[in-house]
């Protein structure tokens, strides 16, 4: 089996939301916290499900904004793709020749420094859903896990701009994230972080990831442990250093294998994004707020469809998120049930107090769900945290009920 996530139901859900092209909203409003992962655990959860699967990756993700960073076409030329270890050179060829699982097993173990193998796991370039090499290495210094995963992603897009764009720290915990772009225009992010977003164990995750001008996309993982989940740690740091990663996702002989994947023939329709005419968020989040009272010690920058900040009057810290989408009246009669409020305009409103599902002592999370007759769906929800996984930082959250109530139901959220 290839190296898997715990069996999380708000990640397994999250998967299948984004397989879905973000369609539909995450209807268990306890989930909404952790949907703050946009700029986090949503694309680490899209990265590690390619490095994983591999596969040709066409998520659309819901309502992210921002300048595109890779170009839509550029040179072909290649950076070296020698070997981190040896030294060797796998030569591009104009049509290159689909790869098995054992000659992908073979072309990872001639890419990493000399050591022993085992239990190494493959797919081919030609098998559904796409090509993944995995195995369990050791350079006399402890077994790691480490797994490459290889498959496409639109180039100039913005899943390409988020796969090598560092997350937020509010929702993944990191010792060191850094982005690369090579002499070819390529991009490639290195991430040092830890396998567990709530830190229960301290087992490390260090990724690479490489996206191409073409699209080409790789994926490379490894472990401080001999599997991802559920392995003690068999050493302070996994293998590679960061240098070695990069060196690693660039190595030409993925680009090749990448190259030999049939390509998609039944690729689906482009759809207009669901949170066409939305304002940045959390811009317009800070605009809402009560004037003078809250400092900001985080937010997602400029994205659209969703976003937060971190808020704290002097008492605490606390996590605001807001999620705006449009078209969502086919799923109002699931996300709003006979018991909402009904507006004079027709504009339903919900609201909930739980706690919260995925943070620690003490943590709550309010929230105020509403969407209006044409559709058009804000969410804002809150934190008595910083963080999704965090401890409370004070007894409820910084704004009110009320005040979520009225920032729910501003005009602002979308452009006139």
């Amino acid at each position: 089996m290839p190296f898997e996530q715990h069996g999380n139901p708000f990640e397994e859900q999250l998967s299948a939301e984004l397989r879905q092209a973000g369609d539909t909203f995450v209807a268990d409003r306890a989930a909404l916290a952790a949907a703050g992962e946009l700029r986090g655990r949503r694309r680490l959860l899209l990265r590690r499900r390619a490095a994983v699967v591999g596969g040709v990756a066409s998520l659309a993700l819901v309502g992210v904004g921002g300048a595109v960073l890779l170009p839509g076409s550029g040179s072909s030329a290649r950076p070296d793709g020698t070997s981190v270890g040896t030294g060797s050179h796998t030569a591009a060829t104009p049509a290159p020749s689909p790869l098995s699982g054992a000659q992908m097993i073979s072309t990872l173990e001639r890419l990493l420094p000399t050591g022993k193998f085992s239990k190494a796991e493959a797919r081919g370039t030609n098998e559904q859903p796409g090509p993944y090499v995995q195995l369990v290495y050791d350079d006399g210094q402890g077994p790691a896990a480490i797994s490459v995963g290889l498959g496409r992603v639109e180039p100039g897009s913005d899943e390409a701009r988020q796969t090598t764009e560092c997350p937020g720290k509010v929702f993944v915990h990191y010792d060191a994230c850094g982005t690369t772009r090579l002499p070819d225009a390529s991009v490639v992010m290195v991430l040092q972080g830890y396998e567990y977003p709530d830190r229960r164990a301290d087992t490390k995750w260090w990724s690479a990831e490489l996206v191409t001008p073409q699209g080409q996309h790789v994926s490379v993982s490894e472990w401080n442990a001999a599997a991802e989940k559920d392995a003690p740690m068999s050493r302070a740091e996994p293998p590679l250093s960061a240098a070695q990663l990069r060196k690693l996702a660039g190595a030409s002989a993925w680009r090749d294998a990448i190259d030999a994947m049939p390509q998609a023939t039944n690729k689906p329709v482009p759809r207009p994004t669901a949170t066409a005419g939305s304002v940045a968020i959390a811009p317009a989040l800070r605009s809402l707020l009560p004037k003078g009272v809250f400092k900001v010690s985080d937010d997602s920058g400029k994205d659209s469809g969703f976003g937060y900040l971190v808020l704290d009057d002097g008492k605490g810290k606390s996590l605001v998120q807001v999620n705006v989408q449009a078209d969502m009246s086919d799923a109002t009669g699931d996300l709003f049930g006979s018991d909402a409020e009904v507006l004079a305009d027709g504009t339903k409103v919900a609201t909930h107090q739980v706690p919260s599902e995925k943070g620690g002592a003490g943590a709550v999370m309010w929230t105020v769900d509403t969407v209006r007759t044409d559709g058009r769906r804000v969410v804002i929800s809150e934190l008595n945290s910083g963080a999704p996984h965090d401890d409370a930082t004070r007894k409820t959250p910084a704004l009110t009920m009320k005040q979520l109530r009225e920032i729910a139901l501003s005009p602002k959220w979308w452009l006139q």
